[in-house]
């Protein structure tokens, strides 16, 4: 953020403190928040403002989770396969926000222009990542992170599982490992693996807030074991240099995937797109009318060692290299619920609102699961679960909010949702969530100018996929009042 003094800077911080002690008369709590991305930062301060008790807990040497790019992938699987990432972001170099920036801010902290930055509406990923360390930096969020610390295992202590008296005053065990006391180096140069220093200790919540764009999400192919070129999930690409000359199948018709799909013509041979027909907008038609070497295929049926890949419409290809942009899974190998919290096809169950289980609640929650939502309704989140721990909201029973979630699912099976997009709100419902969680909280609406921003956006994605994020062609009124409240950027 650009500020023109660090008088503001001041003025921000004091505000903050002074919130901080103004929350005289409610129980504070010791809460541990795994991840210190955008939803595990915005949990911090709000649990600080709500005179919380709060430890971050991140397994990087930075904040900004998904937002932290790191070029080197070499040493990470292609496929993703197993449990423990040694890439935790899957950041492409050329990535721009999908929103405009107008909407990618918190509501007391927008996104403007960094001085000297990306001064462009969508702006790079490295100018998001530079607002996240600033909102650190205003609120002080620094002091409450222990950086190089990966959780091993977050349990709870002494639940029996008989009855609901023991969740009341139930306990949270939290285990991590400092990363940098993993290994250690002898004189000779070899490393050599050095008892993990692991800390052991009590929390009365957990705010889980690890991400959900980490885990590769892969479709079983007939043939995939024994293809033996390359193949890799979209979690690892970073550029197209190294495809230069190759035939390339992207597999998945996610923003991702279309993303690597363009920028892939300028440098493969052929680009063939795989996705299913209904999911092709007119966006991504017009950019395959216009680049010869930009294919459309159907999902594939199988694949085969000589390279072939076969799609069901029976058309085939000899292909060099495979890109699955097919998405991620939800994944919490360190979290033990004793079985009441599980991932189902990529459905997190039960939770009251994307954030409680109903069983644990309050002592443990979820902030960020839902997809394709703006940042304010994490914020909203994080103040919900905030005043809940302090005892100025309270919850519903726990036999209301496991019909209410039962009544969730249901009304997505019946709007033949699959289970495995249980999370994902499409832009529209995501305001919805952001004025219902507003409520909440007793909080403001997201302001309806910034929802036409994102609605105008959305409608550019799909029918002008190649030019929207730069397109200046809307209702100059909404930008012109955007730039009068914050100066984002010049109209």
């Amino acid at each position: 953020m650009h500020f023109k003094s660090t008088q503001q800077k001041k003025y921000i911080s004091k505000k903050f403190k002074k919130m901080v002690s103004d929350q005289n008369g409610y129980v504070s709590k010791r809460v541990c928040v795994v991840g210190a991305g955008p939803s595990g930062l915005v949990a911090a301060r709000e649990l600080k403002k709500e005179g919380h008790d709060v430890i971050v807990l991140e397994q990087k040497q930075e904040i900004g989770g998904q937002w932290l790019y790191d070029p080197n992938v070499e040493d990470e699987d292609p496929l993703g396969k197993g449990l423990i990432r040694k890439v935790h972001s899957g950041v492409y170099a050329s990535l721009r926000v999908f929103a405009p920036r107008e909407a990618m801010g918190f509501p007391d902290f927008p996104f403007v222009v960094k001085e000297g930055g990306d001064c462009r509406r969508h702006p790079g990923h490295s100018e998001y990542l530079e607002y996240l360390k600033d909102f650190c930096e205003v609120f002080g969020l620094r002091d409450f992170i222990r950086f190089n610390t990966r959780v091993e295992y977050v349990g709870m202590l002494n639940y029996e599982g008989n009855n609901g008296d023991d969740i009341k005053d139930l306990k949270w065990i939290v285990r991590s490992v400092n990363l940098k006391k993993q290994t250690r180096k002898r004189d000779d140069g070899d490393e050599k693996a050095a008892a993990a220093v692991a800390a052991e200790e009590l929390f009365d919540a957990v705010v889980v807030a690890n991400g959900h764009y980490c885990q590769p999400y892969l479709s079983p192919i007939k043939g995939m074991e024994d293809w033996k070129r390359k193949q890799m999930h979209s979690h690892v690409y970073r550029t197209p240099d190294p495809f230069k000359n190759e035939v390339v199948v992207v597999v998945g018709n996610s923003q991702s995937g279309q993303d690597i799909s363009m920028e892939l013509t300028k440098m493969a041979k052929e680009v063939h797109f795989s996705a299913k027909d209904k999911s092709v907008t007119e966006g991504l038609l017009k950019v395959i009318s216009k680049c010869s070497n930009l294919h459309l295929h159907p999902v594939i049926d199988s694949m085969y060692e000589d390279g072939r890949v076969v799609f069901i419409d029976g058309n085939s290809i000899i292909a060099d290299t495979i890109i699955y942009a097919t998405g991620y899974s939800y994944s919490f190998p360190f979290l033990d619920t004793k079985g009441i919290v599980k991932v189902n096809d990529n459905r997190v169950e039960p939770l009251y609102e994307h954030t409680f289980p109903p069983l644990l609640a309050p002592s443990l929650s979820f902030i960020g699961i839902p997809k394709m939502v703006l940042l304010p309704f994490f914020e909203l989140q994080a103040k919900w679960i905030a005043q809940v721990l302090s005892g100025k909201k309270k919850l519903p029973s726990f036999e209301q909010m496991m019909i209410s979630a039962q009544e969730f699912y249901h009304s997505r099976d019946l709007s033949s949702i699959p289970k495995h997009y249980t999370h994902a709100i499409i832009p529209y419902d995501g305001f919805e969530y952001c004025d219902k969680y507003a409520d909440f909280s007793d909080s403001p609406h997201l302001e309806d100018w910034k929802k036409e921003l994102v609605l105008y956006s959305a409608s550019k994605y799909f029918t002008d996929l190649e030019n929207f994020r730069d397109s200046n062609d809307h209702d100059h009124k909404m930008l012109q009042l955007a730039q009068q409240i914050y100066n984002y950027t010049k109209v």
